[in-house]
């Protein structure tokens, strides 16, 4: 399972360039120009996937390597991983083909993999030396991202199939942002504070913020404050969670 890890790890990143080549169709970007939200974030913030993809590759090498990850409890970590990866590879081809709807499906799936990795990372690496910085981070980086771009893509769903009014799309968007919000502190909560998830999603609603507060479409300036709001909770949150934490030894 390790070495399955470690290619799917490599899979997302050569998957990603061949989409940005246009390989599969029309890039990512492109496609989202064509149906705006109201929660969709300014197009500097979808730069973190470098990071991301580096971050797991890194992961899934050390698991496959490492003399201390085979003595680090990854048994039960790394059938989700390699999910989680493959997920996110197989959603790149599959939203450029505009198969709207397989595509969030995957990305929810990736979402259940990825945050699986996290919580149980969460308890596990705890006096586990290394588990930190090339497990724990890297799919907490992975989760909390995937926490924002899967309510994004359930966004552009709904106004590329029109189920709900695009003329007026402030209403529902906030009960996206809702769902985003409970999704976000309930997952931060069970984790006692997730520097890592909760960075990534911090990333994203601030990136909402630029994006909305630059538009002219209704209801844009609201979306983009409900942005700020929830990323205030979070951080707040995360900091009261991390202060009442008891301290632990650092362990890479």
């Amino acid at each position: 399972m390790r070495w399955l890890v470690l290619l799917l790890s490599l899979a997302m990143p050569t998957v990603s360039w061949f989409s940005q080549q246009g390989a599969f169709g029309a890039t990512n970007g492109a496609i989202s120009d064509q149906y705006p939200t109201l929660i969709v974030a300014a197009g500097y913030a979808f730069a973190i996937w470098g990071l991301i993809f580096l971050w797991d590759v890194v992961f899934g090498a050390w698991q496959a390597f490492s003399s201390r990850a085979r003595q680090a409890p990854l048994a039960g970590v790394r059938p989700w991983a390699a999910a989680g990866f493959a997920l996110t590879a197989l959603w790149v081809p599959v939203f450029s083909q505009q198969l709207f709807w397989l595509a969030l499906l995957i990305i929810w799936s990736a979402l259940g993999c990825l945050l699986a990795c996290a919580l149980k990372l969460s308890t596990a690496r705890e006096g586990t030396p290394g588990l930190t910085g090339w497990a724990w981070a890297p799919l907490s980086l992975h989760a909390g991202w995937l926490s924002l771009a899967a309510f994004l893509n359930t966004a552009q769903v709904i106004v590329a199939y029109r189920l709900l009014p695009t003329d007026a799309m402030l209403p529902w968007t906030l009960v996206l942002f809702a769902a985003a919000a409970a999704l976000l502190l309930a997952a931060n909560q069970r984790m006692r504070g997730n520097l890592a998830f909760a960075a990534a999603a911090l990333w994203a609603l601030a990136a909402v913020y630029v994006k909305q507060s630059g538009w002219t479409v209704p209801g844009s300036d609201t979306a983009a404050w409900v942005a700020v709001a929830v990323a205030a909770v979070l951080a707040v949150q995360t900091v009261w969670l991390r202060l009442r934490t008891p301290a632990r030894p650092a362990h890479g």
